[in-house]
């Protein structure tokens, strides 16, 4: 037990008192010495649970203290929590609006190209998320040529004119044929034949004013048949120039923490 300097100096007295009675007291003097010592001892018993109390309060403030820092490093972490979980709902709400203003203005292109597709000179499909402008080959260039038909040409003139209303989106122009292989064309194999026609396609929708900033080419032979090569139907369907309007850089997935762990040498991934 801990004593206050109030205790130490009640004991120093009790001490003192009992010293200087300590010879030869009447029976008067004796009682009154014995009246005062337990008036004293009364007071330390009194100063020592006075003192008890204080140290247990002490200790119950203490205690109270941890909790409330506790609790105040919880807040703390609550408050990160919800910032971070009000992030990610404008994230959200961000790429969802994202998401309408794309679908609305694929919506006024499909409009748009509605009387070609009606006249079956092409198709819109969705592929893996993208749009994608599909031609057949036989309207755009005569049999093993990658040089534009008259009707190829006005076909192009016009998907041209719609294009060039897109702002700010990148247009790849792909080249596929059948699996039959090429002959007395010029061409050494349906690779070059598909990469061809790719590019002249490319180098129309440039001329017709097109930004060519945006346009690439690519030409996939007859490694990405739409249907079977096995009948004339499938072959058909398999030689045609697609045109697939590619995603924004603001559409994709944010890379640039696997950037950063690249750019320092990091591992990514299991191995």
């Amino acid at each position: 037990m801990r004593f206050s300097w109030s205790m130490t100096r009640l004991v120093a007295v009790v001490c003192a008192v009992a010293a200087a009675w300590g010879c030869g007291p009447s029976r008067e003097e004796f009682e009154e010495r014995g009246r005062v010592i337990d008036e004293l001892r009364a007071q330390l018993e009194e100063a020592q649970r006075r003192d008890a109390d204080a140290q247990a309060q002490i200790e119950r403030l203490s205690l109270e203290n941890s909790e409330m820092s506790e609790r105040l490093r919880a807040m703390g972490q609550l408050t990160t929590d919800l910032e971070e979980a009000r992030r990610i709902a404008e994230e959200f709400q961000r790429r969802a609006r994202q998401q309408q203003e794309r679908l609305a203005s694929f919506r006024r292109m499909l409009d748009q190209f509605r009387s070609m597709i009606d006249s079956g000179r092409l198709r819109v499909r969705i592929v893996r998320g993208q749009m994608v402008i599909e031609l057949p080959s036989a309207i755009l260039f005569r049999s093993g040529s990658a040089d534009l038909s008259e009707q190829g040409e006005q076909t192009l003139t016009e998907v041209a004119a719609i294009l060039r209303t897109i702002p700010d989106r990148r247009f790849q122009v792909a080249g596929h044929t059948d699996n039959v292989p090429v002959r007395r064309s010029g061409f050494d194999s349906n690779w070059e034949l598909s990469t061809a026609r790719a590019t002249t396609v490319v180098q129309y929708l440039q001329e017709q004013g097109v930004d060519p900033t945006f346009l690439s080419a690519a030409g996939y032979s007859e490694f990405a048949p739409m249907g079977s090569n096995d009948s004339e139907e499938g072959q058909a369907q398999n030689r045609r120039i697609e045109i697939a309007l590619m995603p924004n850089l603001d559409e994709l997935p944010d890379l640039s923490n696997l950037e950063a762990e690249l750019e320092s040498g990091g591992r990514t991934g299991s191995e």
